[in-house]
């Protein structure tokens, strides 16, 4: 459906004015299948979507245009009903970015529940993702040099006995003749009861869906597990009502039209990419560039990113602040970015200095926006149209509702926020999910009645701009005195040196926590830690925000989508204390800190020669930390 009836959005008015028409009044599709059959009836030779195998402007790319991506997923869905899926049971992939993958994804959710796993995860996560999904079918990839994912899935067969089907991509299918026959011979047969994905679908009709199914707005449509950057995953489910409404509201707050072409490179099995870079184009007729299975992963794409752009006339894409850090790097002088209307940044607050510095080198709009899983993608975003308040996540997004309450102690709700007023930023609406699909995950994820939770910190100004202040579980607390790590992120990174820095707190006995910071270098520079303190003392107005240390690291831990993996941090953070305060006690005790379910984190303290007399030498000594601490007779090397 086009969106020229919806103005370009520059101030909250905008919004409020969108909304003066109902979704259902402007022929919201009742599933995402019904979405994608209607952007093929309209456009049928459009280009949809255009892959990149290898990462470099000259090859020569796979294309699909509406009318044949509509029955490739027709196709698939019809392939899973065979095998089995139902509306209310779940197929679940563990595949990189491939046209394939979408079929899966829009396939999956005609014939039941699509359950989307990310590939990095180790392998006993991906069984209990798979376990708790309910998933008999499970779509990956066949053995393919450099990829590990069959390997991962062939040691957990016999973990997973539910798994009646088991349906393989080949990636050999995407090469030219004769490297394609020439893999598959080496390769060998696989089990005789893997099916092949491309064999499975073409047995199948691709003009209609076998089961007859009438796919209601309020069925299950997906899966998608979050909690990736704070433990143990959890699965969000998404009805087709929240995916085709999110579709929408996307298009209308990045004011995408047909004649975009937005490149995809964060992962299809988080929904950033599914959404951003994937329906919401998809609904509005749109060209997708897949941009290699591995998307930003690949160095090939990143240094040939600025030619992608030019030759294959990107006008939008999406990423993360380390992205961007990264495409800082690569050299853009000399190429035809003209096409270019702007970049969205999600996922994590961008540092504003990277945001200037990005902006300045590459003359391109980069617009801030928020979003998280239980939302199905994007609730705020700055406006297109109007101001951009770097550091800001921008306005709330048309039908999309966002509060700042006021929390007790306990997390119970007190009162909404005044202006400008820090609290807890509360999400409501068409888009918002209702609740894990482990129900022991929902222990107080609602406040005020239906408001979710998000659990990051933050204020609404006059204007309706929307401020993060932190985040709840992020924040460094001091003595009982509450430090915005994002206040030292900012200041490490207006150093030159500095590609990226992450703050953390680190266990003390007197102050609870002092905070520290981690830094990752800018290739080919050198600056000492005692610099990088001497600078953060210099910008960091707020004397107990000081770090107490800088470490220099080879590179920030970032999630599968970009994030910062502020867990591994901290662990690493309780490591370094630890072993210096037991140095004396044995200099070759060694700490390993790791997540635990039931206290958050858990120290093992590994010890070559365990007696009574040491072991009380150690818990004495650790007895003012509050980490919950094990003894472990071995060292750990």
């Amino acid at each position: 459906m086009s969106q020229t009836a919806v103005p370009a959005i520059g101030s909250l008015r905008d919004t409020e004015s969108i909304e003066q028409i109902s979704l259902q009044d402007r022929g919201m599709p009742p599933s995402t299948y019904e979405l994608l059959r209607r952007s093929a009836a309209r456009s049928p030779d459009a280009t949809a979507l255009t892959f990149l195998l290898q990462g470099n402007s000259e090859e020569t790319p796979y294309q699909l245009s509406y009318a044949e991506l509509f029955g490739k997923i027709t196709q698939t869905a019809n392939a899973f009903h065979r095998l089995g899926v139902r509306p209310g049971k779940a197929v679940s992939f563990l595949l990189p970015n491939l046209p394939h993958t979408h079929f899966t994804l829009w396939g999956g959710e005609a014939a039941g529940i699509v359950n989307a796993i990310n590939p990095l995860l180790d392998a006993e996560h991906i069984a209990e993702l798979i376990r708790a999904s309910d998933s008999e079918v499970l779509v990956t990839l066949a053995p393919f040099p450099g990829t590990d994912l069959w390997d991962k899935v062939a040691g957990l067969r016999e973990r997973l006995p539910e798994l009646k089907s088991i349906v393989t991509v080949d990636l050999a299918n995407y090469l030219p003749e004769p490297q394609r026959s020439g893999l598959q011979a080496q390769r060998g047969a696989l089990p005789t009861d893997v099916l092949d994905f491309d064999e499975l679908i073409g047995a199948c009709p691709d003009d209609h869906l076998e089961s007859g199914r009438v796919i209601q707005p309020d069925d299950i449509a997906s899966y998608f597990h979050t909690g990736g950057t704070t433990g143990t995953p959890k699965l969000a489910p998404h009805s087709h009502r929240n995916e085709v409404a999110m579709a929408m509201i996307l298009a209308m707050a990045i004011d995408l039209n047909e004649q975009d072409i937005t490149l995809c490179g964060l992962p299809l099995f988080h929904v950033n990419g599914v959404m951003v870079t994937g329906l919401a184009p998809f609904y509005v007729g749109a060209e997708v560039l897949l941009a290699t299975p591995q998307g930003y992963r690949n160095s090939s794409l990143i240094q040939n990113f600025w030619k992608i752009i030019e030759r294959y006339r990107v006008s939008f894409f999406s990423g993360v602040p380390t992205i961007y850090a990264g495409l800082l790097q690569v050299p853009s002088a000399g190429h035809d970015l003209s096409s270019l209307r702007y970049a969205l940044c999600g996922a994590a607050p961008m540092p504003v200095e990277l945001i200037r510095q990005f902006e300045g080198k590459t003359g391109l709009k980069l617009i801030e926006g928020y979003g998280l899983t239980e939302g199905t993608c994007g609730s705020c975003g700055n406006p297109p149209a109007g101001e951009q308040r770097p550091g800001s996540i921008g306005l709330r997004m048309p039908y999309c509702e966002v509060k700042i309450a006021v929390l007790d102690e306990q997390g119970q709700y007190l009162r909404d926020a005044a202006q400008n007023e820090i609290g807890n930023l509360c999400l409501r609406g068409i888009t918002v999910f209702n609740g894990y699909l482990q129900a022991d995950k929902n222990k107080g994820i609602w406040v005020d009645g239906d408001w979710f939770n998000t659990g990051d910190l933050g204020r609404i100004d006059a204007d309706g701009y929307i401020w993060l202040t932190g985040r709840s579980k992020d924040l460094i607390i001091r003595g009982g005195h509450n430090i915005d790590p994002q206040m030292i992120e900012e200041a490490l990174h207006k150093h030159p040196a500095v590609a990226m820095a992450a703050a953390v707190g680190k266990p003390d006995v007197k102050a609870g926590e002092l905070p520290v910071a981690y830094v990752q270098l800018k290739p080919g520079v050198t600056v000492t830690e005692a610099e990088l303190r001497e600078h953060a003392a210099a910008h960091i107005p707020e004397r107990a925000a000081i770090p107490k240390e800088v470490w220099i690291i080879d590179a920030i831990p970032v999630t599968a989508v970009g994030k910062t993996f502020k867990p591994a941090l901290r662990f690493d953070a309780i490591r370094r204390v630890f072993e210096e305060h037991l140095r004396h006690l044995d200099p070759t005790i060694r700490v390993e800190v790791v997540a635990d379910d039931r206290h958050g984190q858990l120290a093992r303290i590994h010890v070559a020669q365990l007696d009574t007399a040491q072991r009380a030498a150690i818990e004495s000594c650790l007895a003012g930390f509050a980490v919950r601490c094990e003894l472990v007779a071995g060292r750990v090397d």
